[in-house]
């Protein structure tokens, strides 16, 4: 079965959000560091046999890819917030449902024995939202596990720009879940510097992965664009303050990814 939710429905931020992960169609082809975080969380779930798995935040399919290969479950609820992956998700998972919809405002009814999410909960307006939603939702000894980042990703971007998604302490997360009843709590971070050619090809490489510097970055950001002169003014600052050499000793510049995976259980 599926549901559709139209994209009148989302907040206008929700929406661009929307438009450019479904423009970003060599996404798997670069999102390379998310992968790897996918890997990170198959690795941690607790039960290779579940009664009823909820992904939010799907995208492309990366984590739903090894769900179905790894995981056995009764039932299967996948959420995404792109309307274009609908066919893709189902065609991992045929017998899935697939909601398609705003993760943050959908009732995901039911009660699930495993909770996952893969590099989304960023684009919440409330990322923290995620814990206290999770858990009326889950079974009892059910886990919650999703990856994220922290403070310190795309730290020269922000640093350049002043522009960026706000990433949670992980201090808050941990407070969050606790206040929520979880336990067994464990939060672990991986750093990532990946190195480019030029400061133009970091910000190719985050468009093909569907970031933008721009206001759907923070739900009270402050609009921005980039013109001829603040182009040419990032260039100059990214060599200055973020030049690295690669293995070959040729000049290049740095961007920074910082995963963090969460993993709780409900009591």
């Amino acid at each position: 079965m599926e549901i559709l939710a139209t994209p009148a429905r989302f907040s206008s931020r929700k929406q661009t959000i929307a438009r450019h992960f479904a423009s970003a169609c060599d996404y798997d082809q670069h999102a390379h560091i998310q992968q790897q975080a996918c890997q990170s969380l198959l690795a941690n779930i607790a039960y290779d046999k579940q009664d009823s798995v909820l992904e939010i935040g799907a995208g492309t399919g990366q984590m739903t890819r090894l769900l179905a290969a790894y995981i056995q479950s009764k039932y299967w609820l996948i959420n995404e917030l792109c309307t274009e992956q609908t066919a893709t998700l189902q065609s991992i998972l045929p017998d899935a449902q697939i909601v398609i919809g705003d993760a943050e405002t959908l009732d995901f009814k039911g009660k699930h024995s495993l909770i996952v999410s893969a590099n989304a909960v960023q684009w919440f307006d409330n990322p923290l939202s995620l814990v206290m939603q999770s858990a009326p939702r889950l079974k009892a000894g059910g886990q919650l596990l999703f990856s994220t980042f922290t403070a310190n990703n795309f730290l020269q971007i922000k640093t350049l720009t002043n522009q960026g998604l706000h990433y949670p302490e992980t201090s808050e997360w941990q407070l969050a879940l606790t206040h929520a009843g979880f336990e067994r709590i464990v939060l672990s971070t991986q750093r990532f510097d990946l190195l480019f050619t030029t400061p133009y090809a970091v910000l190719k490489h985050m468009k093909l992965t569907g970031v933008s510097t721009n206001q759907t970055q923070s739900v009270n950001a402050q609009p921005f664009k980039w013109t001829k002169a603040r182009l040419q003014q990032f260039e100059r600052d990214y060599w200055q303050y973020f030049s690295a050499t690669d293995e070959e000793g040729q000049p290049c510049v740095s961007l920074t990814y910082e995963v963090l995976i969460v993993s709780a259980f409900r009591n």
